[in-house]
Formats: C-alpha cells, structure tokens, sequence
C-alpha cells in the first residue's frame, strides 16, 4: 500500500479542479494546470478532495500510484502558492542581472553569458549576486535553476561558483609545500 497515494489531495478555497478522463486539470489564483495520468489509476474529485487509486495489483500501477497523487498535489501547490529556488553567487567579480527577459551573468569568462529565461518563469535579481526563480510549475523551476547554476557550479577549493542558497559545498584541503 501507498502510504503516499492513500491521502487525498484537500483543494484550498480558491481552486477547482477538474478531470476529463485521465486528464485533471485545476485552476487557482496564480493560473491552470493539467496533468495526464497513465490508465494504471484513476483520479476521482469529490467534497473539496483529489483521490487517486490503483487499478489493479500489478507492480506499476502501485508505482503510479503515489507519483500520480504527488503530481496532483504539486499542481495545487503551484496554482496557489507557487515555487521557487534561491540561487547564490559567490566570487570575486562575479554578478548577476535581469535585463528583460535575459539574464546576465558574469562569471569569470572572457564574455559575459546570456541567459535566455523560459515562458512561465520568472527570474529576479534582489542583490547582484542573488537569483531568484519562481513559477508554477515545479520541474521548470528546478529546471531552470540546474541550467543556470550548470554555467559555473561550485568548486570545491575555493568554494567559488553558482550554489544553491543554503547548499553545503564539501571543501578541500589545497597543495602543500
């Protein structure tokens, strides 16, 4: 049994959800969202509650099943308080800022890189060496937060690079004389 997949999904005030087949789609302040299960559950609406059960006993119907209910949650989250992933740049010279829909960052090259940011993300800059990004959609949030911090990931010396705020860097010892 799925102790994941046997709780349902409480739908806040403010957001509907709907299901036309395998499909659910659930709409809330911050926009519409849908989802596509495969045919191993079935997504049931009822008394302000998304359940999701398995159709059957085989193995991959009981692994769809707790994907399929925490993909359902991740869309009402999204359609109400949103995501978001903090990124911090640490070392001499290097900086961040949103130029429209770019962004810049100077990361110790000899030509400053040029971000392009998706549709449905937004990326802001509150320090020059602060990213934030936030959406509704929690893969193309971390998404874009893996790709930008993949342009100079931490090293493990100096500690230098893009991070993830709060993100321990394992540091090691340089040469000896």
């Amino acid at each position: 049994m799925s102790r994941i997949g046997k709780r349902p999904v409480e739908l806040p005030s403010g957001v509907s959800a709907s299901v036309a087949g395998q499909t659910i789609e659930v709409k809330g302040p911050k926009g519409t969202r849908s989802f596509t299960a495969t045919d191993d559950v079935t997504i049931a609406v009822a008394d302000n509650a998304v359940t999701v059960t398995p159709r059957g006993k085989s193995k991959r119907a009981r692994q769809q099943w707790g994907m399929s209910r925490t993909m359902v949650q991740n869309l009402v989250t999204g359609v109400t308080d949103g995501f978001k992933k903090e990124l911090e740049i640490q070392g001499v010279g290097y900086r961040a800022q949103v130029q429209g829909n770019v962004l810049k960052l100077a990361l110790g090259y000899s030509h400053d890189v040029d971000f392009e940011v998706p549709a449905g993300v937004t990326v802001t800059t509150p320090k020059n060496t602060e990213v934030v990004i936030e959406g509704d959609d929690q893969q193309l949030v971390g998404q874009v937060a893996a790709n930008i911090r993949e342009w100079r990931a931490p090293e493990p010396y100096k500690g230098k690079g893009i991070r993830y705020k709060g993100e321990y860097i394992f540091r090691k010892e340089g040469k000896k004389k």
